[in-house]
């Protein structure tokens, strides 16, 4: 398998030519109803085919949410490798929110699935989840590197129960999520202009000055618009790692559509404002 340029350097590319916006694919029940859609697998191909047309050309990310497509059964995966295929098509990179995690051979299916060159489903980057150890993750850590795709590894997330995990302190001081950051330092050192290793972290979460957030790689930022998190918000909570942000907005646009214009310029509207927000920092 010939690996793709890595996915750091093609995510801080496309960073700075589109500016670091994620839209979110989150087609779940209540908005297929408010875009007048049927709960169905028909309307699922027409909200997620919308999205991909009205942004995919525009935003540096899309993060199709799987578990909505996965709800459908093989036909609504079918809708969701078409996704993936047509955003990347149009130029934006794909981050599979799955949120996969186990051991052995288990991870290494996952990470096949998802990030094989060679898999109807292949994304650019995948969310993962550590907290079987962070070594459980080693299957898809190998196969991200050979075929030039991304992690972003869940690390300090917006839901109030990740707390008692995350912020956990180890018998050596360090918080788990602390830790799980230092285990993606590891992972990007030496990599210029970014690592291909990232982090989950919310943007909802405020002053995380105690964390080291600057482990150069990307940090997957959700929580701006409906959770409540602004684009303003991000220097103060992301600090010098400002700049290696993406952060996610699905609610904040989706609820514009089934009207591409309106899902665009909603796009387009976050992408300023983010703009501004790190142009002031």
């Amino acid at each position: 398998m010939t690996g793709l340029e890595p996915f750091g350097a093609r995510l801080r590319r496309v960073m700075d030519e589109r500016g670091p916006l994620c839209v979110g694919i989150d087609p779940h029940a209540s908005l297929l109803a408010e875009w007048g859609l049927g709960d169905d697998v028909d309307g699922l191909e027409r909200f997620s085919r919308t999205v991909v047309e009205a942004v995919a050309g525009r935003v540096a990310v899309l993060k199709p949410q799987s578990a909505f497509f996965e709800r459908f059964g093989s036909r609504g995966v079918a809708v969701l490798e078409t996704t993936v295929r047509e955003a990347r098509e149009a130029g934006a990179l794909v981050v599979m929110d799955a949120k996969r995690g186990d051991i052995g051979s288990t991870m290494a299916a996952y990470a096949e699935a998802f990030l094989h060159q060679d898999a109807p489903l292949f994304s650019d980057a995948l969310t993962v989840s550590p907290y079987l150890g962070y070594g459980s993750l080693s299957p898809a850590v190998a196969l991200a590197r050979e075929s030039g795709a991304g992690l972003f590894v869940l690390a300090l997330t917006s839901n109030p129960e990740g707390g008692e995990v995350q912020h956990a302190v180890r018998a050596d001081g360090r918080t788990v999520g602390a830790t799980v950051l230092g285990h993606l330092a590891l992972e990007n050192a030496g990599e210029e202009p970014l690592g291909s290793f990232g982090a989950v972290v919310g943007a909802t979460l405020g002053d995380l000055s105690s964390y080291d957030l600057d482990m150069g790689g990307p940090i997957l930022a959700p929580g701006i618009g409906a959770q409540g998190a602004t684009p303003a918000d991000l220097p103060a909570v992301f600090g010098r790692a400002v700049r290696n942000v993406v952060p996610n907005v699905s609610r904040g646009v989706l609820r514009h559509g089934p009207d591409t214009v309106a899902l665009r310029d909603a796009a387009e509207r976050f992408a300023d404002e983010i703009r501004a927000a790190l142009t002031s920092a």
